[in-house]
């Protein structure tokens, strides 16, 4: 079966259509582009719906809109369970971070860590956010390029090498505001594609949605277990642990979450924002993976042939160019392709923000603010053309085994770094020394964690670089991030009482926060 199609002019007007919008976009915010509080934080001035919306945007990437069907197409709903835990972590939190971090640092998130642990640890957050981001970035370039491809015919290097360059225009143009308002735009497209997908698969079969879910039950694609109470395979606890983890370490230590913080124009209007989009994101997320359940059962009541060596991943741009009207195609596609602008374009400023602010700047503070807006354009420059050879290499090594080279590097380096938050804020013992024997503890234990379970490949041969028998790590993968967190904690705790110091300045505490909303209580 040919997975390729001709587009009809009518698409590729669409697709045109969206790159055009997105550089006029980038053009018309240029000229605001002065100094670097307008370039990373817009001003301070963006209203909290569009950063919401923003924060959705960014949130679901290219990677989403293909990787949710996918998972809904060949199990159940088991990784949605990460995204729920979301908003039950926030709703307990945001009204303690966004003030914080609002009134303590100055652009880059890390800078907290710095002013509660020292360099080291701020050096430590802000070098995994950076690993991590370059590794997204060029999983989203890949996928991306591999999707299109397939769904085109275009060969995956130049699908690469546009987007990267319209991103890296756009962004180096337009900074923080034109990204925030083509995320409002991308939002919009990605709701709307996703529902028109939805909607057309639930009312092309017999006995329409009634039908789709029936079958989806019959086959065990509805639902959220297995719910058994062990770690060693995936089950509802280790997702929901998983979820909780990410969820404090996307919202208390992700420059790209934070950074939106900064460009609302107060405390309650950075918290609205930052509710609205994870009141948002949850649906949505929920919406692709059910579009996979659909997909399952389309393919099954109708008997529609598929391609033997399909890929779950796969079935859903199959549908698209198969089974689609003109037009709708040409939606579609560009919604996946806005998907994937909405996440770069966020990452590429914000790792221009921590290049300058935790880097640059640190060694050269008395730098100039048109030097610093010449750099800041630069490093974003430098981001896209890493994140196009990062995802150059994937494509040239095939993709899966690179990836877990990468992601298993950021294991090592950023594990924990959701537990040294928590410890800032909610510790008032936990100091430097501390610390810093918490993030060792951290990085050994995901040292041995991945080395005990992850066989290497030489050859034809598969060896544990670390064997140690029934010592193994032999939990689920997802396990080690939760560890990892809670490992750097106890450990940091138990060393507090070891290396004693001053006392930690509350302000950066929660204990600081609450005395100062008693205190603005009793003025009041």
């Amino acid at each position: 079966m040919d997975r390729t199609i001709s587009l009809h002019i009518v698409d590729y007007a669409i697709i045109i259509a969206t790159f055009v919008v997105s550089i006029v976009v980038g053009l018309r915010f240029s000229k605001n582009q002065k100094d670097t509080g307008n370039y990373f934080k817009a001003g301070g001035k963006i209203p909290s719906w569009a950063i919401g919306m923003s924060i959705l945007a960014t949130l679901i990437s290219s990677v989403t809109f293909l990787a949710y069907p996918g998972e809904g197409y060949s199990s159940n709903w088991i990784r949605l369970v990460q995204g729920l835990m979301v908003p039950l972590v926030l709703v307990f939190i945001v009204g303690i971070i966004v003030p914080l971090f609002r009134k303590v640092i100055r652009l880059s998130a890390y800078e907290y860590f710095e002013r509660r642990f020292g360099f080291l640890a701020r050096l430590y957050a802000s070098l995994g956010f950076v690993l991590n981001h370059f590794a997204k970035m060029g999983t989203v370039f890949y996928i991306i390029s591999l999707a299109l491809s397939g769904m085109t015919g275009v060969d995956t290097v130049y699908i690469v090498l546009i987007i990267g360059i319209v991103v890296v225009l756009i962004t180096m143009l337009g900074g923080m505001e034109a990204v925030i308002w083509l995320d409002v735009i991308q939002g919009f497209m990605l709701i709307a594609g996703g529902l028109v997908s939805l909607g057309i698969l639930l009312f092309s079969v017999e006995g329409g949605p009634g039908a789709i879910w029936q079958v989806a039950m019959e086959n065990g694609r509805i639902g959220f277990g297995p719910f058994d109470l062990e770690f060693v395979n995936l089950t509802f606890w280790v997702m929901a642990l998983n979820g909780i983890f990410y969820a404090i370490q996307k919202y208390g230590t992700d420059q790209t979450i934070i950074q939106r913080y900064l460009t609302a124009k107060s405390d309650k209007e950075a918290i609205k924002a930052s509710l609205i989009g994870v009141l948002l994101s949850v649906p949505v997320w929920a919406l692709f993976m059910f579009i996979g359940t659909a997909l399952f059962a389309y393919y099954k009541i109708t008997g529609s042939p598929l391609p033997a060596d399909i890929k779950p991943e796969e079935v859903f741009p199959i549908f698209i160019t198969t089974k689609l009207p003109v037009g709708v195609i040409g939606l579609i596609l560009s919604a996946l392709i806005a998907a994937a602008f909405s996440s770069l374009d966020s990452d590429l400023n914000c790792l221009s923000a921590i290049c300058l602010e935790d880097y640059y700047l640190r060694w050269r503070p008395n730098t100039s603010e048109k030097k610093q807006m010449f750099l800041s354009r630069m490093f974003i420059v430098l981001a896209g053309v890493g994140a196009i050879a990062v995802a150059m290499f994937y494509i040239h090594a095939g993709g899966t085994g690179v990836l877990g080279i990468i992601f298993t590097l950021y294991s090592i380096f950023s594990g924990g770094i959701a537990g040294m938050f928590l410890l800032g804020i909610f510790s008032r013992r936990v100091n430097k020394k501390a610390i810093y024997f918490g993030i060792l503890a951290s990085i050994l234990f995901t040292l041995y964690a991945l080395l005990s379970s992850t066989p290497m490949t030489f050859g034809d041969t598969k060896i544990l670089l670390l064997d140690l028998g029934n010592l193994n790590f032999n939990q689920h993968k997802y396990m080690i991030g939760v560890y990892s967190h809670l490992v750097l904690m106890f450990v940091g705790i138990v060393a507090s009482y070891i290396f004693k110091e001053k006392p930690v300045d509350e302000t950066l505490t929660y204990y600081g926060w609450l005395k100062l909303k008693r205190e603005n209580k009793i003025r009041n």
